[in-house]
Formats: C-alpha cells, structure tokens, sequence
C-alpha cells in the first residue's frame, strides 16, 4: 500500500468488487459517466464491466487490479497484467466527478512505476476504441504512441457492451518505460 497526495494506491480484494464495478460503470457508460470530459456513453449502451470480470482480474496471478482511495472512498482504478516484456494496461476509471483535477495523471504514473518496479517491463501497451480521438490525445500527452494496429471489437457480445455504430475497433498504444 502507498500513500501519494491524500491518495492510497492498494491492490484490489474480494470485497472491492462492487466499489469498483460501480467506478467503471459511471466513468464509461451512462448520464453518470457524461460528468467527466470523457464517456463511452454515445458510442457504447449496457455494461463495460460486470462482478465477475472484475473479480477475474482480481484473482488472476498475472495480473493486479490497482485501487486508488481518497478519504476511504474508491475514486479511480486500473488493471495491470503482466505479459512478458510489457505489461497491459486496462480498466482505467477516474470517477466522473474528479475528471480533468490530474487525478487520472497521477495514476498512470504510478501504474506505470509499479509494473516497472514489480515486473521489470520495458514497454506498457493498452487498447483504446480507436474512434475515441480525445481520450487517444490524452494518452499520447502521457507518451503513449499510436501503433495502427487493431483488433476488433467483440460485437455480440454484451458483456461488453451494446454497440451505437457498426465501425468500433481497438488500437494498441504502446509506451516506452526506460
């Protein structure tokens, strides 16, 4: 556990399961996730997490689902898996509210530290819907680098969502980290 700038940063346990669904939940889908300066809302109806997929993370040997708290409360998080010589970076949420005050800055950052610190990687990669063009911005302000290369879009399947537009796809942006 750390503590940075009234912020604790801890792994994820069982018992964080529906805080953090419920973080993912309003910084993606829904009026809740319109707060912030960014939403998958238009693009993206129904679920973009649900209880098991979070707790997978959660449970996965290769992987962390890193928990940020401010004053005991859950307010941003994100998953990091290791995969050989990088790490994956996913399941970023900033609540709503707290979007644009550095916070999502912050986390990154020390997202990044740690899959340095505990694994040694080289390069952290993550995948972002390619038609969202201010959240790629953002990353790239990070260090973050459009690779062109993309995957789709698991249309069908509502665990991830229910598709608005019929031209959603994943670009890999991958980051140097030494």
């Amino acid at each position: 556990m750390k503590t940075t700038a009234g912020l604790t940063f801890r792994d994820a346990t069982d018992a964080d399961v529906d805080a953090l669904v419920a973080l993912v939940e309003s910084a993606y889908r829904g009026d809740d996730s319109r707060a912030g300066w960014t939403t998958e809302a238009d693009i993206l109806e129904g679920q973009r997490t649900d209880p098991e997929g979070v707790l997978e993370v959660i449970k996965s040997p290769d992987s962390r689902l890193l928990t940020v708290e401010r004053d005991g409360l859950v307010v941003a998080c994100c998953q990091l898996e290791h995969r050989g010589s990088y790490a994956y970076f996913g399941m970023f949420a900033v609540s709503p509210t707290l979007q644009g005050g550095g916070l999502g800055k912050v986390v990154i950052a020390e997202a990044e530290r740690l899959a340095v610190e505990t694994w040694g990687v080289t390069e952290m990669h993550m995948t972002v819907i390619s038609v969202r063009e201010d959240l790629i911005a953002w990353y790239e302000r990070r260090g973050y680098r459009r690779t062109g290369r993309m995957s789709p879009f698991p249309y069908g399947d509502e665990r991830f969502g229910i598709p608005q537009r019929d031209d959603l796809e994943f670009e890999l942006l991958v980051k140097p980290l030494v």
